[in-house]
């Protein structure tokens, strides 16, 4: 099934405007009826939690998060859905032609043919002694201080808190064709659907019942820089640093979490790793030190010479 990924993340919430006015500080844009975007059009969806369109959440645990909407290449894969789930559960085929089932645990899925847009924008290049990435005279960094803070590109994977990681990763993988790309032993997986490259777009993290819900969401930069100028910023405006910067290893991706208030962490992310169907799937304990490289601790800002903090 060629699923492209998540294009967009819709969250029944306590606070409508505290949740926008957060959205909007990251660095999406808001396009009406509650809905924020990437620059490809990917995006969140807030809504109150009282709200009668949002799928319900039968699960007595604290999840804001009512529905993962994932993209398509095109019609043919909606029939594909429809026939592998149309005799052992319902499929709710919607005003626009989407289809909403309900995975083995509980979540609420969406998929439609994919809303995201191509986006032509260079990525951050690197100079290393023997491999020059960046052309001369071409800076890494402007000294425009007044340039824009860099906005999320795309939506890039969510995170599960589930009872039963084994159960879910078999969903993914037997029934929606995602492949398992690396693996915490005694946590879960990192799977990615056919229609990308990306080490992951879901994460899968053993926990007991009552936790079960979505731990965090996050969207692609363009680069480490771009994620630390963009974590910077948003931590500048009063937001709270929860993890990072730093780099993980599994995905290789750069990383900045923060606290929100739709009841999960939310993350920058930049730089993963790109796997085909030739990659095996490495296994390691869920420890520390496989969750990150290196990590850093913000800080503000400081210069030679200047007040220390």
């Amino acid at each position: 099934m060629n699923i492209l990924g998540p294009d967009t993340l819709i969250f029944g919430v306590d606070d409508v405007s505290l949740c926008e006015q957060f959205l909007t500080d990251y660095g999406l844009t808001a396009v009406g009826d509650g809905r924020f975007e990437a620059l490809d059009g990917t995006g969140v969806v807030i809504r109150h939690r009282s709200d009668p369109s949002l799928p319900a959440w039968e699960l007595p645990t604290a999840n804001m998060l009512r529905k993962t909407i994932y993209g398509v290449k095109d019609s043919s894969v909606l029939e594909q859905i429809k026939e592998e789930f149309k005799t052992d559960r319902e499929v709710k085929v919607l005003l626009d032609g989407s289809l909403e089932i309900t995975d083995d645990l509980g979540f609420v899925l969406g998929f439609q043919v994919s809303i995201r847009k191509t986006i032509d924008l260079p990525a951050e290049r690197v100079n290393a002694p023997g491999h020059v990435h960046r052309p001369a005279n071409v800076t890494g960094v402007s000294i425009d201080t007044t340039e824009p803070t860099p906005r999320p590109r795309t939506l890039s994977h969510v995170v599960y808190f589930v009872p039963d990681a084994e159960k879910a990763e078999q969903f993914y993988a037997n029934r929606l064709g995602f492949k398992v790309t690396d693996k915490f032993i005694g946590m879960g997986p990192f799977l990615r659907p056919a229609g990308t490259a990306d080490h992951h777009t879901l994460f899968l993290i053993q926990t007991p019942p009552q936790l079960q819900g979505c731990e965090h969401f996050t969207f692609h930069m363009g680069g480490p820089t771009e994620v630390l100028r963009a974590g910077y910023a948003f931590a500048a405006k009063g937001y709270e640093s929860f993890w990072g910067p730093g780099r993980h290893r599994f995905g290789s991706n750069w990383f900045w979490y923060f606290n929100s208030p739709m009841g999960c962490h939310i993350e920058y992310d930049a730089d993963m790793d790109q796997h085909d169907d030739s990659w095996e799937a490495r296994l390691a304990p869920g420890i520390v030190d496989n969750s990150q490289v290196f990590l850093f601790h913000w800080r503000e800002k400081w210069a030679p010479g200047g007040k220390p903090n």
